[in-house]
């Protein structure tokens, strides 16, 4: 199985995952992680912070001559801006965050101690740490990719573009907010641009796509072996994901079934089963039917407002505004970079899980034994 756990503060000294079951005979492209982290920084509405970090990873263990060797692999990424024992007690929880249940909880006085843990920044371990899943996935033919589909309220039109098109389109060379409609992105910015002025913040929608997986991934004989459970659990754990969707998500809820699902056809030429649709997003009972795994990923407006909202002091008990932390206008684009990783850690899970091994090679041979043995069902 593969398994990883984080640690790191915001503005400690840096962010560290170790990710354990990683098959061994796995080229590490560090550049390719590098670029992943990067990714995570880009986005028009981001705040100081990105102007500060460059994000780059050590890989501690687990590797010899970049290549993976089956133990542990422990990657450290550090925080050019550690200081996070001369930053300033904070007594005005923040509604939106965790300060407030967080004191509470662990009996601070100062929710310092809970927002820097809390912190979205925890996602750079974990951006980290998806793409050495991805390198994985990558050789056993399966692709990731995310992309914003609506920010503040205007929506992009992306519905007849394939995989390969939403993926040129939305290169950060290319994309403020690696939205692939050009005409609603420049619309979206200038949402952005209001909000700040305004001192306010924006949510929006990002789309995960998976191409490239096998039928059967997860399974329906228990409730938490059903992968649509598992992707869920994933998407809803990243900071201000609020909902999710998968294929039509709530908009299968208002009507026919007549039109929800997908007929079934017979491809002779390939001897596969397929569909001309997806309303399912590739998830069927619980588990991978061969098409592309669409995700839907719902943020809510960041809760760090630079005209804050009411909140109370702690010490007095007294009306006060909320404190204020350096933070963004919006980040659904580098959210929709967190949920590429966390998705893919959960499919290369998954695929260990069904083909098994302690190597790519072994994990390989069995992949393509399985696909030639469905041929003749």
């Amino acid at each position: 199985m593969l398994r990883y756990m984080t640690a790191g503060e915001s503005h400690g000294k840096g962010e560290v995952v170790i990710l354990d079951g990683m098959p061994a005979g796995l080229k590490v492209d560090v550049e390719y992680i590098n670029a992943e982290l990067k990714k995570r920084m880009h986005g028009y509405g981001r705040g100081g912070r990105m102007l500060i970090e460059e994000d780059k990873v050590d890989i501690v263990s687990g590797l010899r001559k970049g290549i993976t060797i089956g133990s542990p692999i422990a990657l450290l990424v550090k925080n050019n801006d550690f200081k996070i024992n001369d930053l300033p007690d904070v007594y005005c929880p923040r509604p939106g965050h965790a300060d407030l249940t967080g004191i509470l909880k662990y009996g601070s006085a100062d929710c310092r101690d809970i927002l820097e843990r809390a912190s979205a920044r925890e996602s750079v371990s974990r951006v980290a740490m998806g793409a050495l899943t991805k390198l994985m996935l990558e050789e056993l033919g399966i692709n990731v990719l995310s992309h914003v589909v609506e920010l503040g309220g205007i929506k992009a039109d992306t519905d007849d573009l394939s995989f390969d098109a939403i993926l040129k389109k939305t290169d950060i060379s290319m994309s403020k907010l690696r939205c692939a409609d050009t005409a609603a992105e420049e619309l979206m910015c200038k949402k952005i641009d209001a909000a700040q002025e305004k001192g306010d913040t924006l949510g929006g929608v990002f789309e995960v796509i998976v191409t490239g997986t096998p039928p059967g991934l997860g399974s329906y004989t228990q409730w938490d072996n059903r992968l649509d459970g598992i992707l869920g659990r994933a998407l809803l754990s990243i900071p201000a994901v609020k909902a999710i969707s998968i294929g039509d998500g709530v908009d299968s809820a208002s009507k026919n079934g007549s039109v929800v699902h997908d007929p079934i056809s017979y491809d002779a030429k390939d001897n596969v089963y397929c569909r001309k649709t997806n309303h399912a997003g590739g998830l069927e009972g619980g588990m991978t039917n061969a098409m592309d795994i669409v995700l839907k990923g719902y943020m809510k407006p960041i809760a760090t407002l630079k005209e804050p909202l009411d909140s109370v002091d702690i010490r007095t008990k007294e009306k006060a505004k909320a404190s204020t932390e350096r933070s963004d206008v919006t980040a659904v684009s580098a959210c929709g970079v967190i949920a590429e990783s966390v998705v893919a850690f959960e499919i290369a899970s998954s695929m260990k899980d069904k083909f098994g091994g302690d190597s790519m090679e072994e994990i390989k041979r069995n992949l393509i034994s399985y696909m030639e043995s469905i041929k003749a069902r």
